[in-house]
């Protein structure tokens, strides 16, 4: 069993007791204990001071997406766009279809054009904006700049809200369709 002491050391100490059955036998035998073994821990000391020791960590807040260089001065994004972006946001719930939130995002980004902007650091920069919930989340857990390219996230969005299986899934559900005798076939499909 090992304890910590105040002083940094580990105490190490057991007790084992020796019985017999006493329907054998009726001596009575005396527990044997061990010696206490002492050995010191070595610690580094901390040097910083109060005040830093009570700041709040800055390290390891970088996004997942890396935006491409933009060579363009005084480049900004107006609050109208960003407005526009978060009109029609991405939740993740089962019910919202990955592919046509991409669609949207794509007809609108294309509308713009900035002078000396690659238009994909546009698509990155505002695609964070169209997300909200279980997919902000899902980008917020993206290891740190690990999107490097539009293509980059459109495919790691498309394959954590519409995995592979759902497409064999839903594939499956066309082939296996059935008509009743007793409907129409517009109320089978439907």
């Amino acid at each position: 069993m090992h304890t910590r002491s105040s002083s940094n050391l580990i105490v190490e100490s057991s007790t084992i007791l020796k019985r017999r059955n006493r329907r054998r036998s009726k001596q009575i035998v005396e527990p044997e204990l061990q010696t206490i073994v002492e050995t010191p821990i070595a610690t580094m000391t901390d040097t910083r001071t109060m005040s830093e020791l009570l700041q709040a960590p800055t390290k390891g807040y970088r996004d997942a997406i890396v935006i491409p260089a933009i060579l363009a001065e005084n480049f900004e994004l107006k609050v109208g766009l960003l407005q526009l972006v978060t009109l029609r946001q991405f939740h993740g719930f089962k019910r919202d279809d990955p592919h046509a939130h991409i669609c949207w995002f794509n007809k609108i980004t294309s509308t713009l054009k900035y002078k000396n902007v690659p238009h994909e650091a546009i698509k990155l920069m505002l695609f964070p904006f169209s997300l909200k919930g279980a997919a902000r989340i899902w980008l917020e857990k993206e290891p740190p700049r690990s999107i490097l390219t539009w293509e980059d996230l459109v495919s790691k969005f498309l394959n954590y809200f519409f995995p592979p299986s759902k497409t064999t899934n839903l594939k499956n559900d066309i082939t296996n369709f059935q008509q009743r005798f007793d409907e129409t076939f517009s109320e089978a499909w439907d």
